[in-house]
C-alpha cells in the first residue's frame, strides 16, 4: 500500500473520535444540507414536441416580399432572384427544389 508522507498524520485521540457512529451522523448532516430543487420550475423552460402552444405569442416582424424576390412554387418559401433557378407555367421554382 503507498504512503503519502504529505498528509496530515493522525495521533490515537483523532482515530477514536472518528468512530462508526459519528462518521453516520456527519454524513446524515451533510446530506441535509442539499438545496432542494423544484422539478416544474425546472421543466418550465423545455418545450415538448407536439405541446399546445395556442396560448403562446410570438413578436415577429414581418415584411413584405421585396421587388427582387420570389415566392417558389414548389416549396412556397421566398427567395432572393439569385436562387432561381427556372420559371415554368406554374411559376418560378428555386434552385433547392430544382435540384
Amino acid at each position: 500500500m503507498a504512503t503519502d508522507y504529505d498528509a496530515p498524520r493522525k495521533t490515537d485521540d483523532d482515530v477514536s473520535e472518528d468512530s462508526i457512529e459519528e462518521l453516520k451522523s456527519r454524513r446524515g448532516d451533510a446530506s441535509s444540507s442539499n438545496v432542494d430543487v423544484d422539478e416544474t420550475e425546472m421543466a418550465e423552460g423545455f418545450e415538448l414536441p407536439g405541446a399546445d402552444l395556442s396560448g403562446e405569442e410570438m413578436s415577429v416582424r414581418v415584411v413584405p416580399r421585396q421587388a427582387d424576390e420570389f415566392t417558389c412554387t414548389s416549396c412556397f418559401l421566398v427567395h432572393h432572384r439569385s436562387q432561381l433557378a427556372s420559371e415554368g407555367a406554374s411559376g418560378p421554382v428555386c434552385r433547392e427544389c430544382a435540384a
